[in-house]
């Protein structure tokens, strides 16, 4: 394995052991994920990606908290919380939030932004 890589062009699987391995993002990344990883079971992915609209569903992550950081942009994410929406803005590099588990969240921007995930993926469900 090479020590240095893409993150845009390979993710990180880091296993219930702490254990990493390297999958290039393609088609089939995520059939993959899947099939590799026990649909994803006590495995933590790590990815980058970039936007420049609002994210078009939500998601949700059952089995652990995520971890986003702003590697540049503007976005703010919308978590839905039980006494209303909360707004979270990330508005400079190195900004993060942690979405709770079982919050369903989505994001808005204006600009391109790009941002790093840490996803407990085990479960995670999306709706339009």
């Amino acid at each position: 394995m090479a020590l240095s890589q893409n993150l845009f062009e390979a993710f990180v699987v880091l296993n219930s052991t702490q254990s990493a391995s390297v999958e290039a993002v393609d088609a089939s990344l995520y059939e993959r994920l899947d099939n590799s990883y026990n649909n994803m079971s006590g495995c933590q992915l790590v990815s980058c990606y970039t936007f420049a609209s609002d994210w078009q569903n939500s998601e949700m992550h059952p089995n652990g908290d995520e971890l986003v950081i702003l590697l540049s942009g503007e976005v703010t994410f919308v978590l839905e919380q039980p006494a209303g929406d909360e707004y979270v803005t990330l508005a400079k590099q190195g900004d993060f939030v942690l979405v709770p588990k079982g919050v369903w969240h989505t994001a808005k921007t204006e600009v391109e932004s790009t941002l790093l995930f840490v996803t407990p993926g085990e479960g995670t469900e999306h709706r339009a």
